[in-house]
């Protein structure tokens, strides 16, 4: 049985790279190069910190919400002393010492649940307009990152077809997503 001729493929892989270095291997390897340069350029991953920020505020706004139902069960509780004591002083007897006291500690604690639930409040509206600067920042940065994805796309469109006008519009878009990114970066 005859055999088929047998081709040298150490041969044929150098003439391969030969053509491919006269053809355009260094302007595949610019091609590479420029495409990892726009790969390695990403937002900062500030919606994360966000949703983090946002979930803070929640809690708190949670915390402060119990405080402001103990405030309210704290003034019951002081009502219901005082129509007692109201009562008592209707029959035209004297009502209990401790009524008057209960009254003066409810309003009392009534006072520092308050200050704190304010104090809550505060905070969750600091922690929830930090999250939405954040998230208008991540906007920008995700217009940002959309350029430079499409950038990296031409980039192998244009190594694949050794086309230097689709590699310069990949450039292009680059640029653009570097610039926005900047632009936000110091905003």
């Amino acid at each position: 049985m005859p055999e088929g001729q047998e081709v040298e493929t150490d041969k044929l892989s150098e003439a391969i790279h030969e053509k491919l270095e006269q053809e355009g291997g260094g302007f595949l390897k610019v091609i590479a190069l420029t495409t990892a340069f726009l790969a390695a350029l990403r937002a900062g991953d500030t919606v994360n910190e966000a949703l983090v920020l946002k979930t803070e505020a929640t809690r708190l706004q949670a915390e402060a919400s119990d405080q402001w139902a103990y405030y309210q069960a704290k003034g019951i509780k002081s009502a219901v002393h005082e129509a007692s004591r109201a009562s008592w002083l209707a029959l035209g007897k004297e009502p209990p010492v401790d009524y008057s006291a209960k009254i003066e500690k409810y309003a009392a604690e009534q006072k520092e649940i308050e200050a704190r639930a304010h104090e809550l409040e505060t905070q969750r509206s600091e922690k929830s307009r930090e999250a939405d600067e954040l998230l208008h920042r991540h906007h920008a940065f995700a217009t940002a990152v959309a350029l430079f994805q499409v950038a990296i796309a031409l980039g192998a469109v244009a190594a694949l077809t050794r086309n230097r006008p689709v590699w310069w519009a990949s450039l292009v878009l680059g640029a653009l997503g570097a610039a926005s990114f900047l632009l936000r970066l110091s905003a």
